[in-house]
């Protein structure tokens, strides 16, 4: 388990619903059964079986990375986030999108720029 992983918690954070599987899967909504959240993956029963799907692949993933870089308080933390993702990205390559990461990439730079007008101008304060 990645750093990455255990700051996000997936299994006891994100809410993934059957209906953002089902976008996921390309499926009706109906034909998903239950949704488990398992510590390392999510285990979706539908019509056909059963599936396991990487928190990686889900949107609630993305949107729980983007709430970690728009949160970062400072400019050390938000460089520790950027390295721990591109490391993440690096050992699951397969499991992130090229655009989740062009989209984590822009976020991870207007922070910047937002972090450091903010440490300049506290610095210009004091």
């Amino acid at each position: 388990m990645t750093a990455l992983f255990r700051r996000i918690q997936p299994s006891k954070k994100l809410r993934i619903t059957a209906r953002s599987i089902a976008q996921f899967l390309k499926m009706g909504q109906n034909l998903i059964k239950r949704v488990e959240s398992w510590a390392n993956v999510v285990f979706v029963h539908h019509h056909k079986g059963g599936q396991f799907i990487s928190y990686r692949r889900l949107e609630e993933w993305q949107n729980a990375l983007a709430h970690q870089i728009q949160t970062c308080p400072t400019l050390g933390e938000l460089s520790q986030l950027k390295t721990s993702i591109q490391y993440d990205s690096r050992k699951f390559k397969k499991q992130y999108l090229p655009k989740t990461l062009d989209f984590l990439v822009e976020m991870c730079i207007k922070r910047q720029d937002i972090l450091e007008i903010w440490e300049s101008s506290n610095w210009i304060a004091s």
